[in-house]
């Protein structure tokens, strides 16, 4: 209610809030509880160590920090203190690869050859695969991008990289396109060179394409297709929560 105050009368949100609008007021000039004084005081500590390591140190290391200089915190207090704090240390983990190649499978003929052009929709879609890291692990999203309209036409979800989430990328734009003849251009992943994939591409008069490996110019367009995907995708997460 304080951040809407200057657009919104405060009666109007109480009202579609379902409090009162004395008691917003009476929150207003409360004093900051106890536990709302300590946590300002350990994120002052916090943001002392991360400067002190120049924003190397993540939540095991500060509170190790503050362990050893007497602080009695928890953990998992630390982290929850850096995350509202807008604080993260620096990561040498990688990312999982979603771009495995299959040695013995045969990839299909390269149709673009890096002409990333089309007269008309549904005449050529690009297509990849990237990462969302979550709380649960990472979440792997597959997207079916039309290159005419720069729309994407099909997307789809999941906890694996098993061949079926890009097919299921691969049915969503068909079922929604329906199209004639078009080429789904890809890399030579194992799950686009996977004999499914292909027999689903065959069944639905899919042509694939996939561009040579280590192509910098195809992996550019791939990524901004994955840019554009995984917006639409959470997009339309949010909207069903």
């Amino acid at each position: 209610m304080s951040t809407n105050q200057a657009r919104f009368r405060v009666a109007t949100m109480a009202r579609v809030l379902g409090v009162s609008t004395s008691g917003y007021y009476a929150w207003r000039q409360r004093p900051p509880s106890a536990r709302a004084q300590a946590d300002a005081e350990l994120t002052t500590r916090v943001q002392e160590i991360h400067a002190g390591s120049r924003g190397t140190y993540g939540a095991p290391r500060i509170h190790a920090e503050l362990v050893e200089a007497g602080v009695s915190v928890g953990r998992k207090r630390v982290a929850r203190v850096m995350r509202e704090a807008g604080i993260a240390g620096v990561s040498r983990r990688r990312g999982p690869r979603t771009t495995r190649r299959e040695v013995q499978a045969r990839p299909a003929p390269d149709r673009v050859e890096r002409c990333f052009e089309a007269e008309a929709p549904n005449r050529l879609w690009v297509a990849d695969i990237t990462y969302i890291p979550t709380l649960a692990g990472f979440l792997y999203l597959a997207i079916v991008l039309d290159v005419f309209s720069r729309r994407v036409v099909g997307w789809a979800m999941a906890a694996h990289l098993r061949t079926e989430l890009v097919v299921e990328a691969l049915e969503m734009a068909v079922a929604q396109r329906r199209p004639a003849a078009v080429i789904h251009h890809s890399d030579q992943g194992c799950q686009y060179t996977s004999l499914a994939f292909g027999a689903r591409c065959r069944e639905s008069g899919v042509a694939l394409s996939m561009g040579s490996v280590g192509d910098c110019f195809d992996c550019e367009h791939n990524r901004a297709a994955v840019r554009r995907g995984l917006t639409l995708a959470l997009t339309d997460f949010l909207s069903w929560r």
